[in-house]
């Protein structure tokens, strides 16, 4: 684990009230004394370019959702990153047409919420977004989110959040390239932005995937290995993708790499499982495309059987390289155990699992429900829920290939019925089409799962209007130090 570097606090930079800009390196606050940030602003103005500069004292009187402090100047509120409730600061504004950039300079009277982040990189990286809240401070502001947000609908619980809330990823993928010495990097993209960070530990990625990719880092020289750059187009390895059983122990490694013609594979993967015997499967993925996504089409077994497994809720489930899969066990363990609660399940229901992916959600159901019927567009998460079936031995749960809102409509034009729909959407949320073919099958309870609370507020405004209510509200706490939380609703029809 990394220890911050001494007076460390490098703010960051905010354009105009929800947009991040990258800038140069960030200068760290001065004038630290006694555990709190002491000063006294200047007032000049100065001048970047075409950017009109300028210093002002403020005080932080809020925080957006996304955890930036709210700040009033000249009539305008300004958002102002790494800025707590209550704190003043001296901050530097640039205007630059319509919008005014704000960045951090320092903290002149600091919140007692305020720590010192543990992580080296948290103010250049940006994946994080709370390191510098204390944890009681970082689940009032969540919880105070979720209560705002869903204040139509009734007071939420109070959040579930996590014991150990660092180490949690049992997912990373990390990027390489060449820094300006030409020596091979890894790390992670600066947030919105491909500055790639030259990082050798995230403190939420599980500890065994960042020793192994920095393995891999060290073997790349030795095997002539060159990290591909996207702006030529020219090198090999893109990205090195980790997937953890956080019970089992298996591990997967996926090198994802532009070309197919991988020389001196099998020397490679050699020393890799000589460096790490406790990886159980390799994987080459290729992806030759001017894309963001991380993985292509193209996929071809190492070592090993190409899969892992682990335990969720007393149930193993296979994961592949492509498999969603929830990336916080420990907190989803809690989401699922609420969900299943909200269900009601007696043992004779009818349970659709839409957006069922590999099946989790819906094989877990199963031991408390009378049928389970999954539906997912994905084809091979539709194989691997099947898979997962029969690894587990349920007889009561069926998987099908199609999209959910058309099989709920086909099942209401049958005259077929279900007692229980649980959803569990991506971050946009479900359309109008999809929840309209709930309200047409009309369960007696939906059970909505959502990674966007924002997105969820929306279609449950829709349900509502159409014959439903809301009965209960459950944020968790799946990402710690990140401003993210997963919510689990209980919707009645009326």
């Amino acid at each position: 684990m990394n220890k911050s570097k001494k007076n460390g606090y490098k703010p960051g930079k905010t354009r105009n009230q929800a947009k991040k800009t990258n800038g140069k390196k960030r200068s760290a606050l001065t004038n630290q004394k006694g555990g709190k940030f002491q000063g006294k602003p200047s007032s000049t103005n100065k001048h970047r370019g075409n950017k009109k500069s300028v210093t002002a004292e403020v005080t932080c009187t809020g925080l957006t959702n996304e955890g930036k402090g709210i700040v009033q100047w000249k009539g305008k509120q300004l958002e102002v990153e790494h800025l707590l409730p209550g704190e003043t600061a001296e901050i530097t504004l640039s205007t630059n047409g319509r919008y005014v950039n704000t960045e951090l300079k320092r903290v002149i009277t600091s919140s007692k919420d305020r720590i010192e982040p543990i992580c080296s990189y948290f103010y250049e990286c940006g994946g994080c977004q709370l390191q510098h809240m204390n944890e009681e401070a970082q689940e009032g502001f969540k919880q105070e989110t979720i209560d705002q947000l869903m204040k139509p609908f009734g007071k939420p619980e109070p959040i579930l959040t996590m014991d150990h809330p660092y180490d949690y990823r049992n997912k990373s993928n990390t990027t390489f390239g060449l820094n300006q010495d030409r020596q091979v990097i890894g790390g992670l993209y600066a947030q919105n932005s491909h500055q790639l960070i030259s990082m050798d530990r995230c403190l939420i990625h599980d500890p065994k995937a960042d020793e192994i990719w920095q393995t891999i880092k060290d073997m790349m020289k030795s095997f002539k290995m060159q990290p591909y750059n996207e702006e030529t187009g020219r090198g090999f390895l893109r990205h090195v993708l980790v997937k953890v059983g956080k019970v089992s122990g298996e591990i997967m490694v996926v090198l994802v790499v532009a070309s197919p013609i991988f020389k001196g594979k099998n020397n490679f993967v050699k020393a890799l499982r000589k460096a790490h015997p406790e990886i159980t499967t390799i994987l080459m993925n290729v992806n030759n495309r001017d894309t963001s996504m991380v993985l292509g089409d193209q996929e071809k077994v190492l070592f090993g059987k190409g899969t892992i497994t682990d335990t969720l809720c007393g149930m193993k489930f296979e994961i592949s390289a492509k498999s969603f899969y929830q990336i916080n066990p420990v907190q989803t363990e809690k989401l699922y155990a609420k969900a299943i609660e909200m269900a009601q399940l007696t043992g004779s229901e009818t349970v659709i699992d839409a957006y069922c992916g590999i099946g989790t959600i819906g094989l877990i159901a199963s031991q408390k429900a009378g049928k389970v019927i999954g539906v997912e567009l994905n084809k091979d998460a539709v194989r691997d829920a099947i898979r997962n079936s029969k690894r587990n031995g349920v007889k009561n749960a069926r998987f099908y290939q199609g999209d959910s809102g058309e099989f709920m409509m086909e099942m209401a034009a049958r005259g077929e019925k279900a007692d229980v729909v649980i959803m569990d959407p991506p971050r946009s949320g479900s359309d109008k089409a999809f929840l309209s073919s709930v309200v047409k099958l009309k369960p007696k309870r939906i059970v909505y799962v959502s990674c966007n609370p924002v997105t969820q507020v929306r279609d449950m405004r829709y349900l509502v209007k159409n014959g439903y209510q809301v009965k209960g509200i459950q944020p968790v706490d799946m990402f710690p130090q990140t401003t993210h939380v997963e919510t689990v609703a209980l919707i009645e029809c009326k």
